[in-house]
C-alpha cells in the first residue's frame, strides 16, 4: 500500500479545499458577467427595435403630404393632423409594444414622430425590477424633385 503524504504548508497549516472556494469565486463572477453582458445586449436591441419603429413612423408621415401648385410648381406640404394620422397607423401596425408619444411637422416639410416603450430585463434582478422606460424620435422630411 502507497501512502499519500498530507500536504501541510510551510507554517504546518492545511490548506486542503482552498481551491474550492477560488472555484466557487471565479463560478459566480462569470455567472454575473454573463447576466450583464446579456442584460446589455437586451437592452441595446430593445433601443434598436425603438428606433426602426420611429423611423418607419417618420417615413410613413412624410409621405402623407398634401401636394398643391404655388406659382406653376409642385409643393409638398405637410399638416399636423396628417402626420399624425399616417404616423399613427404606422405604429399600429409594426409597434408591438411602442406607443406614439408626439407626431408634428415643425417646418412643413419634414415629420419629427416620437414614440416611447419599455425594456423589461430578460432574468428579473433586484437593480431594475420595472424595467427602463425607453424613447425614441425620428425625423423625415419630403422633397419632390
Amino acid at each position: 500500500m502507497i501512502r499519500v503524504p498530507n500536504r501541510l504548508a510551510a507554517d504546518g497549516s492545511d490548506e486542503e479545499g482552498s481551491v474550492l472556494i477560488l472555484t466557487l469565486g471565479y463560478a459566480v463572477l462569470a455567472l454575473v458577467a454573463v447576466l450583464i453582458c446579456t442584460a446589455a445586449t437586451s437592452l441595446y436591441l430593445a433601443h434598436k427595435r425603438l428606433d426602426a419603429v420611429a423611423d418607419a413612423a417618420a417615413l410613413a408621415a412624410a409621405d402623407g403630404f398634401e401636394l398643391t401648385i404655388a406659382d406653376g410648381e409642385p409643393v409638398a406640404a405637410l399638416i399636423d393632423a396628417d402626420v399624425r394620422a399616417q404616423a399613427e397607423l404606422m405604429v399600429a401596425q409594426i409597434g408591438g409594444e411602442a406607443t406614439l408619444v408626439s407626431a408634428e411637422t415643425p417646418d412643413g416639410v419634414s415629420a419629427r414622430v416620437t414614440v416611447a416603450g419599455a425594456w423589461h430585463p430578460p432574468v428579473v434582478t433586484i437593480f431594475v425590477p420595472d424595467g427602463i422606460a425607453l424613447e425614441a424620435t425620428a425625423t423625415s422630411r419630403t422633397a419632390l424633385r
